[in-house]
């Protein structure tokens, strides 16, 4: 087992939902973790802000799957089966139904009922050391990496505001409004949050941010009430490999999340428990073998979708919502274009590979959370 040699606990840097995934996977095996974060508390880039925790990818529901790895969905969720999607000129609506939920908003941050607050609790009821205001920037027991991205291969700009809307659930698909993406408001019991997804021109997110905000404005009526800022990032590209030495890497911090819509986590959380579980029993390899055979047809799936999206545009985008037909179920038609398939793991190599380069360098011969050494001064071969 990699423990440190004092504590005699797994350590782990970032105590977002990967790290503190693995921090209770660990607990439940009977072993000890210690989770380093460098902010004062557990999801203080968020403010409460609305995320989807998405359930198309797999036909077991996302709750019973968190419930097999040891996480109770305490923090509150709320089932979101339809979702109003506009054209780019917003003449085109259509209502996606789905029978079962396509996804469970969640809140994000440090309040009480947000995900973080959530596992944060259950993981100190374990158990687990959390230490607050601690940067890990090396791990030479070896150990786990879930700092999140280091890199932003898609970032979101938005707003949190209250309302007196209805709650539901409404997109539009715009190069105007997000260049390769797509502009989102969720309302839920007063709260709402609007933003604009960019997947390029990262520059002008204001610009695009504003232009989506005058839409819902003028499409829906929305009003901001006392309206606070928020942004964040994604990365996506996939390694080769989730390790280095002994160093494991879960969630963003290996770019698994979502590559189409930057859904990410289900994979964090999944990611991180299996990590937690390799690192316990001291077979780091269990869990190379795990997100190959779990994430990464998956991922190369939706990778070989966001390729051909991209290259939709405006005409593409009017076309595809126009010949949707609305008693589909939106769910098994995701679950459809997310299911492997060899053709798409071929075309993923020959195109989309070529274009995306991991953050993660597997050969790094350092103890480094993330690599920091110069190529002068890293040994021969690495």
């Amino acid at each position: 087992m990699n423990r440190n040699r004092q504590t005699g606990s797994i350590e782990i840097s970032g105590a977002g939902p990967a790290g503190l995934a693995a921090a209770l996977a660990i607990a439940h095996g009977g072993g000890r973790a210690c989770v380093h974060e460098r902010r004062d508390d557990v999801g203080t880039r968020f403010h409460g802000d609305f995320q989807g925790l998405e359930n198309w990818t797999r036909k077991t529901d996302v709750l019973a799957e968190l419930q097999t790895v040891g996480i109770a969905a305490d923090f509150e969720h709320t089932p979101i089966n339809q979702v109003i999607c506009y054209g780019p000129n917003g003449e085109i609506e259509r209502k996606v139904h789905s029978q079962l939920p396509l996804f469970y908003l969640v809140r994000r941050g440090s309040e009480p009922g947000t995900l973080d607050c959530s596992l944060k609790q259950q993981a100190l009821a374990a158990g687990v050391d959390i230490r607050f205001g601690e940067t890990l920037r090396n791990l030479p027991a070896g150990g786990i990496v879930t700092e999140g991205p280091h890199r932003a291969d898609a970032i979101a700009a938005g707003y949190l505001f209250e309302t007196d809307m209805e709650n539901g659930a409404w997109a539009i698909v715009s190069e105007q409004l997000a260049p390769g993406g797509y502009a989102y408001l969720l309302v839920c019991n007063g709260r709402a949050t609007l933003a604009s997804c960019l997947f390029r021109d990262f520059h002008n997110e204001k610009r695009y941010l504003q232009r989506s905000a005058d839409f819902f404005s003028e499409r829906l009526g929305v009003q901001l009430n006392n309206p606070r800022r928020f942004g964040g990032t994604g990365n996506f590209a996939l390694p080769k490999s989730a390790r280095k030495r002994n160093i494991l890497y879960a969630g963003e911090a290996a770019g698994f999340q979502d590559p189409l819509f930057g859904f990410g986590i289900r994979f964090a959380i999944v990611s991180g428990a299996a990590a937690g579980r390799a690192q316990l029993s001291g077979d780091l390899e269990q869990y190379e073998s795990f997100w190959k055979h779990r994430l990464r047809d998956y991922h190369k799936t939706a990778a070989v979708n966001r390729w051909f999206y991209e290259r939709l545009g405006n005409r593409g985008y009017n076309r595809l919502l126009k010949h949707y037909p609305e008693g589909w179920d939106i769910r098994e038609r995701m679950q459809r274009s997310y299911a492997p398939r060899l053709w798409k793991r071929i075309w993923y190599h020959l195109t989309v590979a070529r274009h995306h380069t991991p953050l993660l360098n597997p050969r790094a011969d350092c103890d480094c959370t993330w690599c920091r050494c110069s190529s002068s001064t890293r040994p021969s071969g690495a």
